[in-house]
């Protein structure tokens, strides 16, 4: 019966992901049939040859405009989600998500650092941005996990949550220091802190190897999680090592979440929401949530990367507002029904 459940769940999520694509596709200042777009999309797959009637303009709109951009919040989503499980199966606290150990300050202050120097506009075809996003998330998750490991216990999960706020208030003080300097490029600043989803192929080429190896990589590791969840002793008693798994899901759960924000910025509450709901309907066992979360994160953000586009057409709402509005009331469900279980 939990074999059957779980390819049930598997169902629904991949799905969703469809539906979501179909329809994020579909939706926009020129409406498409969402049959159509099915037609459209199917006819790339290999061994399939459909005509779906659009004109070429329409497949422009299709392939041009739209499908990178939904490809881009599809990734996006599935590897915060995905890191927000891992993080709450590593800490075994369901508040915990991928900024937990200073991504989004990291990224925050490279990104300011490239605006304030004037390198955003581009070095050549290169464009810095993404890449100092990256490089400064990656920079502060690996302070925290020194910092973590060389004081008090080793591999705590206390200690390593106590060093990520640390590091996240230092990097966001330098970043607050450095805008009060630079005020003229304040906007700029905030523009890429509330998230964006740029709809362009390239984006989607960069981010993709990353996705692929981080989400594989921590889906593999799902089993390895809820041995861990028995506690330290326990899972060593089973030839599991606590130290090595941990350090392993970390890596690759912040790796996959500084290259998510490096593409949108900073887009706030997916990896807590997402797994949280998703444990909530379909049960805790990592084996089940981490698969789950990676499918519904990816479904959930290209439904918001939809509503931010339209709810103002022709102007654009920051997709982090969006997140926000649904990521704020349940975290404080979520608060509220931590304090009645400690009560």
């Amino acid at each position: 019966m939990a074999g059957r459940g779980s390819v049930g769940w598997l169902s629904a999520g991949a799905a969703a992901v469809v539906f979501s694509a179909i329809l994020s596709v579909s939706i926009g200042p020129v409406s498409i049939n969402p049959f159509d777009v099915f037609v459209e999309l199917a006819d790339r797959m290999p061994l399939i040859s459909w005509e779906s009637g659009l004109s070429r303009g329409g497949k422009a709109i299709v392939w041009d405009v739209r499908a990178p951009r939904v490809v881009l919040s599809l990734l996006v989503g599935a590897m915060l989600s995905g890191s927000g499980a891992a993080y709450q199966g590593v800490f075994r606290n369901p508040l915990a998500d991928p900024y937990l150990l200073g991504v989004a300050a990291g990224a925050g202050l490279g990104v300011t650092l490239m605006i304030v120097s004037g390198a955003s506009d581009g070095i050549g075809p290169f464009d810095p941005v993404p890449a100092a996003a990256f490089v400064g998330a990656l920079v502060a998750v690996t302070a925290a996990g020194v910092l973590g490991t060389k004081v008090g216990a080793a591999g705590s999960t206390a200690t390593l949550i106590l060093a990520g706020v640390a590091v996240a208030s230092f990097f966001t003080a330098a970043q607050t220091y450095v805008q009060q300097r630079n005020a003229d490029t304040l906007r700029q600043v905030y523009v890429w802190i509330l998230g964006r989803l740029e709809g362009d192929w390239d984006s989607v080429l960069l981010v993709l190897p990353y996705a692929v190896v981080c989400l594989g990589v921590l889906w593999w590791m799902a089993g390895a999680l809820d041995v861990l969840a028995v506690g330290d002793d326990e899972a060593a008693t089973l030839g599991l090592d606590p130290k090595r798994t941990r350090r392993i899901v970390l890596v690759f759960a912040s790796l996959a979440a500084a290259a998510a924000v490096s593409v949108s910025g900073l887009i706030g509450f997916v990896g807590l929401v997402v797994p949280h709901a998703v444990r909530q309907l379909a049960g805790v066992t990592n084996r089940r949530v981490l698969p789950l979360s990676i499918l519904f994160g990816a479904a959930f953000l290209a439904l918001a990367d939809l509503v931010a586009r339209n709810i103002q057409s022709p102007a654009e709402l920051p997709i982090g507002v969006v997140t926000a509005f649904v990521g704020a009331p349940f975290f404080l469900l979520i608060l509220r029904s931590q304090s009645s279980n400690i009560s």
